[in-house]
């Protein structure tokens, strides 16, 4: 598995129009403008930081994995995502390693990406996201 780099770090919060005022107006970084992902119950902000990007998460639902996130950690993290050159060799090399995965096969993410989630019991507790663009 080729990993490229860290694409983006994944932030749950209540309110993305609130979450702007600290990483725009405090911090200075422009914001790519948002999108709603239905499938995933989720309206994402991308801000870049260098060749990465914050991405700020906004339920669009109280049962969507977001919402469920805050309800039992409160906002902040909810997950780490790698650029790989190949999300399906990725996911292929890692099965065959006996990693436990959420997603076996790639689904589309915000901005176009293709994305697979590893479960946060194979990692120690941290929820990683594969991404492909």
């Amino acid at each position: 598995m080729e990993i490229l780099k860290i694409d983006h770090l994944g932030i749950a919060i209540n309110s993305i129009e609130d979450g702007k005022k600290f990483w725009t107006d405090v911090l200075g970084l422009a914001c790519e403008g948002t999108e709603t992902v239905e499938p995933q119950q989720v309206t994402t902000a991308f801000f870049p930081v260098g060749e990465s990007e914050v991405e700020l998460l906004e339920s669009t639902s109280p049962e969507g994995p977001v919402a469920k996130y805050i309800d039992k950690r409160g906002q902040g993290i909810q997950h780490v995502a790698f650029r790989v050159k190949d999300i399906e060799a990725a996911l292929s090399e890692l099965k065959a390693k006996g990693v436990r995965l959420i997603d076996e096969i790639p689904r589309k993410g915000a901005g176009g990406a293709r994305i697979a989630f590893l479960h946060p019991k194979a990692t120690g507790g941290v929820l990683v996201e594969l991404c492909e663009r």
